[in-house]
């Protein structure tokens, strides 16, 4: 992909929803999978950028969570995208393990054909 501007980032410039907070879809570098997607607020994204280190902030906690913090399936920053109305992320990582809480690699892992039957298309890892 060709850079055509560089210029300096500030996470205030994203459009956040009322409650301070906008999606960040995780994708994997190597095989461009979409591994989860999971809130970020303005901390969670000048902390992901400062350390490399993907930080999410959990709505169920209430508080910052370092992916892999606790199982080590640690995502590390590749580099994060900002689409074209600022209100989406994409952060391109290298994963370690299992993305997904089910210990697949994705969340990503159902399937829902057009005529309605939903299929499993991963096992969780081993």
């Amino acid at each position: 992909m060709q850079k055509v501007s560089a210029m300096s980032f500030d996470p205030t410039t994203l459009v956040y929803d009322s409650k301070g907070l906008i999606p960040c879809i995780a994708q994997d570098e190597a095989t461009g999978e979409v591994l989860m997607m999971a809130w970020m607020n303005a901390e969670s994204v000048r902390r992901t950028l400062e350390t490399g280190r993907v930080t999410y902030w959990s709505r169920s906690r209430a508080s910052f969570w370092i992916k892999g913090e606790s199982s080590g399936h640690v995502q590390e920053l590749v580099s994060l995208r900002v689409d074209c109305d600022r209100d989406c992320l994409l952060a391109v990582v290298h994963q370690t393990g299992p993305a997904c809480h089910t210990n697949r690699r994705s969340c990503f892992y159902r399937d829902v054909a057009p005529d309605g039957q939903e299929t499993e298309l991963m096992a969780p890892m081993a």
